[in-house]
């Protein structure tokens, strides 16, 4: 795309901020969440921004410990929400719509603080890729009337990558982020077990260095997604990775030869007509 686009697209971000006034983010930690916090701080100035933060069962606690340093760094009030999902059975029994569920539970907390502290406008990292991604969640939105301003400047990936290396910001390149109930089957109930060794195995992937990775969760065996480029790596470190994740609790280890790949468990869902 060309330069001059890319920056239209960042004064129709910067204009639509200014216009939200006093805002309330949820910040993830992620790429476009960091990105939309730090142009809200350059536009609407530190006191008119906060960052809400939720940490539950479902996250990675690298993320949101990133979250939380770097929304202090830029000097924005922070709320911090320690919540248990799995109590919640219409989330924890995985079905579906399992996202609109979160989101809504979500966007709820952050509405009584908005009203409380008199913020004008609530706002989500969504960016304009997500509108063709199966995205449950945004029911929960249009009940909040929670805002999305980089999908509405038509900013996507792509373009705050490029956009966060120009203004120094960390997460330019991270690895794309979603929480672990992702890794789990719909239709199979999401427990703490499960998750804690989904994360244990990915924290190992991590520290052998690969990049982006998915342990999907098959309750005995797992599906492992690596980037393309590191498919042969994978191939080349077997025995350790298998080693590994038996002792974690996965009887079969299997790779996924396409690769890692956005909505993975959303393959099993009826296709909509």
């Amino acid at each position: 795309m060309l330069r001059s686009e890319i920056e239209k697209k960042k004064r129709a971000l910067e204009e639509i901020l200014q216009e939200a006034g006093k805002i309330l983010i949820a910040y993830s930690g992620g790429v476009d969440s960091t990105f939309l916090l730090k142009v809200a701080v350059d536009c609407l100035g530190k006191e008119n921004v906060a960052a809400f933060i939720e940490k539950s069962e479902l996250d990675v606690p690298s993320d949101i410990n990133f979250a939380k340093k770097f929304a202090k760094s830029l000097g924005v009030k922070v709320f911090f929400l320690k919540s248990r999902k799995l109590t919640d059975k219409n989330l924890a029994s995985n079905p579906p719509d399992r996202c609109f569920h979160c989101k809504k539970e979500l966007f709820s907390q952050m509405t009584k603080i908005a009203r409380k502290c008199h913020y004008s406008a609530i706002a989500d990292g969504s960016n304009l890729d997500d509108i063709s991604d199966y995205r449950p969640g945004n029911k929960a939105k249009s009940l909040y009337q929670v805002i999305s301003p980089l999908q509405m400047a038509n900013l996507t990936k792509s373009d705050i990558r490029v956009l966060s290396k120009e203004m120094g910001l960390p997460t330019w390149d991270k690895p794309p982020m979603a929480c672990l109930a992702s890794r789990i089957p719909y239709g199979e109930n999401i427990t703490q077990e499960r998750l804690k060794r989904i994360l244990k195995a990915e924290e190992h992937f991590v520290k052998l260095g690969f990049n982006i990775v998915r342990v999907r969760d098959y309750r005995n065996f797992c599906r492992i997604e690596v980037s393309d480029d590191d498919l042969e790596k994978i191939i080349q470190m077997r025995k350790k990775i298998v080693e590994r994740l038996k002792k974690i609790g996965y009887m079969y280890i299997t790779v996924d030869l396409e690769g890692y790949h956005t909505g993975s468990m959303n393959k099993t869902l009826p296709l909509k007509k």
